[in-house]
């Protein structure tokens, strides 16, 4: 590693200013500094030392998503399997060279879900990886800054949330749309107002909505259809839901592939809140406003629509829940800066995703909607608990 390194800081001049690699310096100084710990270091007192960076940061953001990305492999897997067996046919393609090679279909068998499964998370990360990183290296040699890490987080997040059988083409105009207008068009990592993985998700959403929702977007096999848990109350109340509290809760049911199991969520909080990374006060905040608004459709009820009955605890494990008061409100430059205002941004997430999920039938899932229109929000939030905070200190002077 030491030689390596070496290496490294020997070809730094070639891609300096006045090297002849010099237009390759962003993509050099980004594999630099991912690989290896920055040499430079701050002389004065004027600066905080902390074992912890914006890289560091990122990479842990990462690693408490890795549950999700391993259930998302697996659960993909799992259900293609399940519905070739319920439909009595064998699959086509490269993948099923690939799995046939390699062992063949069996959802009984771990290994063939997992395989499956990563056969088609994995072209939409490396679709989702290669083109938002081009923007990303576009917009940083423009504008003559190094390459952040911030993307490492969205690449991942963003397949997450997607559904198995889309396009490879719409991964690549999704993330197109989140780098260049949910970020690099408002100065980049740490000056955009909104998440660039919803942003990408939304415009996916309403641009192409039949192959971002449907019966048939879930399972990934060709011919076979099936509700998602979610749609199936939407339709017929919490009578007509054919899964268990408990299969919920893991997560083995059709859906976005990273979405659908609470415990990998919940594994990926504990990490985030360890590390001090992700705000607990956020999470905490939306999980209250999500209960309380569903108790409040409770006591209302409606006739018309069935919604208005489900209990607050399977609004927990049905849908994006989790996953998006975990990983997308918690976004620590598109949420509220300050900790009162963290407590008012999470908790109106979770009353206007319950508002939009209940009462908007078209839309059953209105997380992505609800944390988009918070992120809008949260300057104007932190701006009067600010001038709050001013106004209790001279009123005390």
């Amino acid at each position: 590693m030491k030689m390596l390194e070496k290496l490294f800081e020997d070809q730094k001049v070639h891609f300096e200013k006045g090297g002849k690699f010099e237009k390759f310096y962003v993509l050099f100084e980004a594999i630099d500094t991912f690989v290896f710990t920055p040499s430079d270091v701050t002389k004065t007192n004027s600066h905080v030392r902390d074992a912890i960076d914006f890289k560091r940061a990122m990479i842990m953001v990462a690693f408490a998503l890795l549950p999700c990305v391993i259930m998302a492999m697996y659960n993909t897997g799992l259900q293609a399997n399940l519905a070739l067996e319920e439909l009595g046919i064998a699959s086509d393609g490269w993948r099923a060279s690939i799995m046939n090679m390699l062992g063949g279909f069996s959802s009984q068998s771990c290994w063939s879900n997992f395989l499956l499964g990563s056969l088609f998370f994995l072209p939409i990360y490396i679709v989702t990886m290669t083109v938002g990183g081009i923007w990303e290296a576009i917009f940083a040699g423009v504008r003559g800054h190094e390459l952040n890490e911030g993307f490492v987080v969205s690449g991942l997040l963003f397949p997450l949330i997607l559904p198995p059988t889309i396009p490879l083409w719409q991964v690549a105009v999704g993330i197109s749309f989140g780098v260049v207008i949910g970020k690099e068009v408002f100065g980049g990592t740490g000056k955009n107002i909104l998440n660039p993985a919803l942003t990408a998700r939304v415009f996916l959403f309403f641009a192409y909505p039949a192959q971002i929702s449907g019966d048939k977007v879930w399972t990934a096999v060709d011919g076979h259809t099936g509700a998602t848990a979610l749609a199936q109350v939407a339709t017929g109340g919490i009578d007509a839901l054919k899964y268990t509290w408990n299969q919920l809760f893991f997560g083995f049911v059709p859906g976005s592939m990273g979405e659908t199991s609470v415990v990998a969520c919940l594994i990926g909080a504990v990490i985030l809140i360890a590390s001090g990374i992700g705000s607990w006060r956020i999470m905490l905040s939306a999980f209250l406003g999500m209960v309380a608004m569903s108790c409040l459709l409770n006591f209302v009820g409606s006739e018309t629509n069935l919604m208005f009955s489900i209990p607050w605890s399977y609004h927990l494990v049905l849908g994006s829940f989790a996953f998006a008061c975990i990983f997308m409100a918690t976004d620590p430059v598109s949420a509220a800066m300050t900790d009162c205002g963290r407590w008012i941004y999470g908790f109106f997430i979770g009353v206007l995703g319950i508002l939009i999920r209940t009462v908007n039938p078209a839309y059953p899932e209105g997380w992505m909607l609800a944390i988009l229109f918070m992120n809008v929000f949260a300057p104007l939030i932190d701006y009067f608990v600010v001038n709050a905070n001013i106004k209790r200190r001279e009123a005390r002077s």
